[in-house]
């Protein structure tokens, strides 16, 4: 099918898809994150569900509407849905994986397409990113949000992409996502044979080899360092098979969560949502999924989370 066909049907499996990418991610007892059973005095689990509703109609028509403008919609309906930022690095990660035609080969389309984005385009996303408002932002000498952009959001984000996650992805074709998440993503679901299992395994894998670009911008680089160490240290102890993984996990949870959640790792998360869109569309997981969702961590975690 030419790409400048759509097809009603493609748009409504993309909606499903990214629907079911940030319901399962936000429903994961991920170490430090909102979930469930785990809240901010700010935000609850149900603002993520119904930020999830509200953009997956959007994203899935990115083809027709293109990158930047579905990025700015997203972020619109966000805020109106909710009110704040919940998802701001979601949608970045999720619209040129939805403007990918070809799933069997989504790495080259989404870097073509995130090349092609225009210094017009850029400036909508960078409108988008200033109405988000995302926690920590600061100022930076070259580029800044702030400021109109003076080069095509892709030269943007490579000039951004040392201190965050997020602009990383878009400057190096989502490697992180494709070469490191995806293969342990699946690794733990054959192993684990849970899709809860297999998220968080993911999660504490990325925080502990990508130091989370959230907790540095509000704690700083060395907080972000700490929190990579913690995260590979649960690994270390062979979490979820072994007690002292989830003695290390328990750790891990109540030190994020602790001052305020300050040292979310919100980008993780983000990360996270986009691993599980991707390995939606290339089929490595379907709708419904075939792996049960929590099997024998179900009674760990709901040991080892924190009062909410």
């Amino acid at each position: 099918m030419p790409t400048n066909i759509i097809n009603s049907g493609d748009e409504m499996e993309l909606s499903r898809q990214m629907h079911a990418a940030c319901i399962w991610e936000t429903c994961a007892r991920k170490p430090g994150n909102v979930h469930p059973l785990a809240a901010f005095n700010n935000l609850h689990f149900t603002d993520f569900i119904l930020s999830a509703g509200a953009i997956a109609p959007i994203l899935s028509k990115t083809r027709t509407l293109g990158i930047a403008n579905a990025i700015l919609e997203s972020v619109r309906v966000t805020k109106k849905s909710v009110g704040t930022n919940t998802n701001l690095g979601i949608i970045l990660l999720f619209a040129p994986i939805a403007f990918a035609h070809n799933s069997s080969d989504l790495k080259n389309e989404i870097q073509n397409a995130i090349a092609a984005i225009s210094l017009q385009e850029t400036n909508l996303v960078y409108e988008a990113i200033r109405l988000a408002a995302p926690g920590g932002l600061g100022t930076v000498p070259n580029q800044d949000i702030q400021n109109l952009p003076q080069c095509t959001l892709l030269e943007a984000m490579r000039l951004a992409s040392n201190h965050d996650l997020i602009a990383l992805q878009y400057a190096d074709g989502y490697g992180a996502l494709f070469n490191d998440a995806i293969p342990t993503f699946g690794g733990a679901l054959e192993h684990l044979g849970t899709m809860e299992g297999a998220i968080i395994f993911t999660h504490l894998y990325l925080m502990a080899k990508y130091p989370d670009s959230l907790i540095s911008r509000k704690c700083g680089a060395n907080i972000a360092k700490e929190s990579a160490q913690m995260a590979s240290q649960v690994l270390e102890k062979q979490w979820p098979l072994k007690e002292a993984g989830w003695t290390a996990f328990a750790n891990l949870d109540r030190w994020l969560r602790a001052d305020g959640n300050k040292r979310n790792p919100g980008t993780t998360a983000d990360l996270i949502a986009a691993t599980l869109f991707i390995a939606l569309r290339q089929g490595q997981i379907s709708l419904p999924s075939l792996f049960p969702w929590t099997d024998g961590i179900e009674i760990a975690l709901r040991r080892v989370a924190p009062d909410t």
